[in-house]
């Protein structure tokens, strides 16, 4: 899908025939959504400008994502949408700027890109230019990206008070605050968490590395007031680098914390078996000698010899019970 932005933020399409469309002077910004063919000929033709491939803006080098030619910048940076609440991807979006116009060429639906284009502008507004819109953009964009931060960082605090609070002393049965199941619906939604910010930190890479190569490249076109801007926008996105990081750590402490969690979830089952089996192999032991069938044994002759080995048979098994509860396992 092909958009046309004016100088005054008035939106329009071209003609179903793209070749019987011209393109205004009053045109800055051509967005284009899942382009086709058509489209991008249409844009080459009139602009003289080379739209981006897929595979171009997918190139991962710094010298493919930052170019300048023909006093033209062709930036790329990967951005996070979400076609499912809980399936973060990363979808490559080029821009294309000039002294007059901004080409954006994306292949998915992004918030930020939506919010800026159904915005206001009041008719007695200074009129917009291509760096105008690349830059309220990118401050669009970064105020994304500070937004899933935030809810990022509030679901992990959520996740950090339900795993590590304290639960109730008691037997060994009802010691644990957290089931099994808990666990895993906690290990879920941390990775989950961790895959998110670390898409986040590929944005805000290539938003940090796109801010200080056009400051650089486009100094002698570069509308004044917007360098500003874009020195503030650098900064936000530095702050919000650290930011990342310190969710990250968090992200590392609760999978380690949760991964301990289950070991010690296992090492309990592993002691009631262990207890189990120790507890159960005293009274096998007397059960067996006295199931010996040899001819000369004293207790066949006892009067009392049955119900003397079923007391040795319980009490073998009551003392280790009476060990291991004084040693506290359980």
């Amino acid at each position: 899908m092909l958009t046309l932005y004016n100088n005054r933020g008035v939106r329009s399409e071209p003609a179903a025939d793209a070749r019987r469309t011209r393109l205004t002077p009053e045109i800055v910004w051509i967005d284009m959504l899942k382009p086709e063919a058509s489209e991008i000929a249409f844009v080459e033709k009139t602009t003289g400008l080379a739209v981006p491939t897929l595979d171009e803006l997918s190139e991962i080098e710094s010298s493919s994502r930052l170019r300048a030619r023909d006093k033209a910048l062709y930036l790329s940076v990967p951005l996070i949408y979400r076609p499912e609440p809980d399936q973060p991807l990363s979808t490559p979006v080029g821009f294309v700027l000039t002294r007059d116009q901004l080409i954006t060429v994306r292949f998915a639906e992004l918030p930020s890109f939506a919010g800026f284009a159904d915005r206001t502008i009041s008719s007695d507004s200074p009129r917009v230019t291509s760096a105008g819109i690349f830059t309220e953009l990118l401050e669009a964009i970064v105020d994304r990206l500070a937004d899933v931060l935030e809810h990022s960082a509030s679901e992990l605090d959520s996740l950090s008070h339900r795993l590590f609070r304290a639960g109730p002393a008691g037997p060994l049965s009802r010691r644990r605050s957290i089931g099994e199941a808990d666990l895993r619906v906690i290990l879920r939604r941390v990775g989950h968490n961790g895959d998110l910010t670390s898409k986040i930190r590929d944005s805000l890479l290539g938003i940090a590395r796109i801010v200080p190569f056009v400051l650089t490249l486009a100094a002698d076109w570069l509308p004044h007031e917007l360098k500003p801007r874009l020195e503030t926008l650098r900064q936000d996105i530095a702050s919000l680098n650290d930011y990342d990081a310190h969710l990250l750590n968090k992200v590392q402490l609760l999978l380690d914390g949760t991964l301990g969690l289950i070991n010690i979830d296992q090492n309990n089952i592993i002691k009631v078996l262990t207890i189990v089996s120790v507890v159960g192999v005293p009274p096998t032991l007397v059960a067996s000698m006295y199931g010996m069938n040899f001819k000369h044994m004293p207790e066949l002759d006892w009067a009392w010899g049955y119900p003397y080995g079923l007391a040795l048979i319980a009490l073998s098994a009551i003392l280790p019970l009476l060990w291991f509860k004084w040693r506290g396992w359980f």
